[in-house]
């Protein structure tokens, strides 16, 4: 494969089978391109060392292929991922403008879940009450990946008191958009259908049993399959793999699987968005590095203490902060003894 001259690459805008792309989520402002040898296209789903991929022909066609990873490529290909196609391989993967991710099992790394997605929906069901700590993690994990969060509160046929999980919901998350939904009346469908349209890509986070693969059976009069959810609220999704969906909308939805609380990845600038009352807030503390836990002159505190801020907020933002720093201490001691182990290699 050569690649001497951009010129000489294949390139989205103009291209015949730009109509393809656009159903595969491209919008109207973007463009990429690959060698000249290759076709252009988007990852539908990853089974470990293979990809499916929609692509499309110099002539314009679209074609599905199963292929596998080149071994040059820089990182390993995920659902949404723009790239360039051979009749067997995957030989290259466009930059990411975005990227939802989760810790790795290995507890190391991060794993990315979905590629290039410009909205990621927040689906949490209320039909039990509201669970303020996950959807807190939902939207660091939404901020974090470089895309537009929004809450979608599901299994609203079923709930209690709506209005005031409602309230609840939007002081967990303020400046958030929120919609409500239900799966089983059509509720708010067509208010979300709305929200994906052609050149949006989108993401459902959410806990097995949240409503996710229900919601998309509406969007999209899919078949995939549910299982029944258990009276913990536990649900068993079938969803086990990272799926495109092109919808009746005319955008696109990346299905993954539902996420458990210890699976949700929690950074900083995430935090301050989520949080953005109590940054907000710090910006009045005495002190810059405030911990807002006894330090002198605390304005989050003092805020807590008149009532202009719950104390339950700040108490779940001290445990997010302890969470990180203890990842960071793990992180920390790991790259110690990785350097340890690569001195004694290299005295032996």
């Amino acid at each position: 494969m050569t690649d001497d001259a951009t010129t000489e690459r294949v390139t989205s805008l103009g291209h015949p089978g730009r109509p393809v792309l656009a159903s595969l989520g491209l919008r109207d402002d973007q463009e990429f391109a690959v060698a000249p040898d290759l076709a252009l296209g988007r990852v539908s789903i990853v089974h470990g060392a293979t990809a499916e991929v929609i692509a499309t022909s110099a002539d314009g066609a679209e074609y599905s292929a199963t292929v596998s990873f080149a071994g040059t490529l820089p990182s390993v290909p995920v659902a949404g991922d723009w790239v360039g196609v051979s009749t067997a391989q995957i030989q290259e993967v466009v930059p990411r403008y975005s990227a939802l991710c989760r810790p790795d099992p290995s507890g190391r790394d991060v794993q990315v879940l979905a590629a290039n997605i410009d909205i990621v929906l927040l689906v949490v069901p209320i039909n039990r009450g509201l669970n303020v700590r996950m959807l807190e993690r939902f939207a660091i994990m939404g901020f974090e990946s470089g895309a537009r969060p929004i809450v979608v509160l599901s299994k609203i046929d079923d709930a209690d008191d709506m209005d005031a999980r409602i309230e609840e919901a939007e002081q967990t998350v303020p400046g958030v958009a929120l919609m409500t939904t239900s799966s089983k009346n059509g509720h708010g469908i067509d208010q979300l259908a709305a929200l994906l349209h052609q050149g949006v890509t989108a993401v459902m986070l959410g806990a097995s049993g949240a409503g996710k693969t229900s919601l998309l059976n509406v969007l999209e009069g899919s078949d995939e399959v549910t299982r029944t959810v258990s009276r913990s609220g536990e649900g068993r999704h079938a969803t086990t793999t990272r799926k495109l969906y092109r919808l009746k909308s005319g955008g696109v939805l990346l299905d993954i699987p539902g996420i458990r609380l210890l699976d949700l990845l929690v950074g900083h600038d995430g935090l301050e968005e989520t949080f953005a009352d109590i940054t907000q807030l710090a910006e009045e503390c005495r002190f810059s590095d405030c911990k807002h836990h006894g330090d002198p002159g605390c304005a989050v505190e003092a805020a807590v203490a008149n009532g202009e801020l719950k104390s339950r907020r700040l108490e779940n933002w001290r445990l997010i902060h302890e969470e990180m720093a203890l990842k960071e201490q793990r992180r920390l001691a790991d790259e110690r003894a990785a350097k340890r182990r690569r001195s004694r290699r290299a005295e032996d």
